[in-house]
């Protein structure tokens, strides 16, 4: 019983496998851009009240098992961790400046 967690009044144990891709599946993910961008997943999930639970990070793709409290939409979740990751990646390594918003690292969708 102690892998549910609580809110108020429910017991919950939501666990989602979700898969996304780089805008038009190029292997653009490597090395140390591997690296930080799993740092920038934790945060950005602990920031939602999510928790990954595990990951796995492809030159081409990305597996997240995510456990994500029930009164946050999936979608929403993923969505905010995809933006603001694709902002994190484009002001580190491709020396945006601080307030670019337009980088499209990611495809839409997730599976």
């Amino acid at each position: 019983m102690k892998e549910y967690q609580n809110l108020n009044h429910t017991r919950w144990n939501c666990k989602y496998h979700v898969v996304f891709i780089p805008k038009k599946r190029k292997k653009r993910i490597f090395g140390l851009l591997c690296k930080h961008l799993g740092e920038i997943f934790h945060e950005l999930a602990a920031h939602e009240e999510a928790d990954i639970v595990e990951g796995h990070i492809m030159s081409d793709h990305v597996h997240r098992c995510i456990s994500i409290p029930p009164k946050y939409a999936v979608s929403k979740v993923m969505g905010y961790i995809k933006g603001k990751s694709a902002i994190a990646i484009a002001w580190r390594f491709e020396g945006r400046v601080k307030d670019f918003t337009g980088e499209v690292l990611w495809a839409r969708g997730i599976f």
